[in-house]
């Protein structure tokens, strides 16, 4: 079972966290065991890059991976798409200097929802070339679709994919033809947004779905799934942590966490131990 850290938290996704608690949180995530780190330009406009640049590098290399993303430019405090080969090549370079690592395991394209001329004729070449080059050991693409990632696997020489939300409790759709094209294929499948944004974590009235409100419907859904699980005697949170990984494309996950207790508690919900007979029934 692998489970990385998401950063988008401690680069303050919602609401602003000071470098003290995410360096404590990226401490905790490191003490649980967590050896994989997730983070892009995008999050935090930079701030997550630095943030988990300045923990890492004072580690052993070899005991840690880090992916990151291109796609978007940070330019005079805005965020620019740029899915052309000099921007994934400005992508890169200027990630390598906000962490200060001497390089990335993984590289994604990141949401390239509207642009999939430009990120499968010009990013997609160019992060080939970085592999080929040894300067990067895998690439892929990270969206919060299944579609478009399918078209990646089936039509490129990708390693790896990270879908965001679309394998979960309440979102099962890369399970029609992304997650048996990578099965076919031997891409890896990294699975984020296990919580669909934090409602099958915590779905009290403040509760987001995929980045919004939860809709009625959804809380209906959420509240059947928390009544399956409490009659299993399960956490409904530790069966959202822990369904993506039963899949056998599924290759790991990565939860967000922005404080130590989210760290400790993720790592409860990933041991806790789940009766064959709930998962039946989900």
């Amino acid at each position: 079972m692998t489970a990385g850290l998401g950063t988008s938290a401690i680069g303050g996704l919602y609401e602003e966290l000071d470098d003290a608690t995410a360096r404590a949180t990226l401490e905790a995530a490191w003490a649980a065991g967590t050896r994989y780190f997730d983070t892009a330009p995008h999050y935090g406009a930079g701030v997550a890059e630095r943030r988990l640049g300045s923990f890492l590098r004072e580690l052993p290399r070899d005991e840690f991976t880090v992916s990151t993303k291109v796609g978007r430019l940070l330019r005079g405090g805005e965020r620019v798409r740029d899915y052309s080969a000099a921007g994934v090549y400005a992508s890169l370079a200027e990630s390598l200097e906000r962490t200060g690592l001497d390089r990335f395991d993984t590289l994604f394209i990141h949401d390239p929802d509207d642009y999939w001329e430009d990120a499968v004729g010009a990013a997609y070449p160019a992060l080939e070339k970085l592999r080929e080059q040894g300067v990067v050991r895998s690439i892929g693409a990270g969206m919060n679709q299944a579609e478009m990632l399918t078209r990646f696997v089936t039509e490129t020489d990708i390693d790896r994919v990270l879908v965001a939300g679309r394998y979960s409790l309440l979102d099962r759709t890369a399970e029609a033809e992304l997650l048996p094209a990578c099965a076919a294929r031997g891409v890896d499948v990294v699975v984020g947004g296990v919580f669909n944004s934090g409602v099958l974590a915590a779905p009290g009235p403040d509760a987001r779905f995929d980045y919004g409100p939860v809709p009625p419907d959804v809380r209906q859904r959420v509240d059947d799934l928390a009544a399956l699980c409490a009659r299993h005697g399960v956490a409904l949170p530790a069966a959202a942590a822990q369904f993506p990984l039963r899949h056998k494309a599924v290759t790991s996950i990565v939860i967000g966490a922005r404080t130590p207790a989210e760290v400790r508690q993720n790592a409860a919900y990933l041991a806790e131990d789940i009766p064959g007979a709930l998962w039946a029934e989900l």
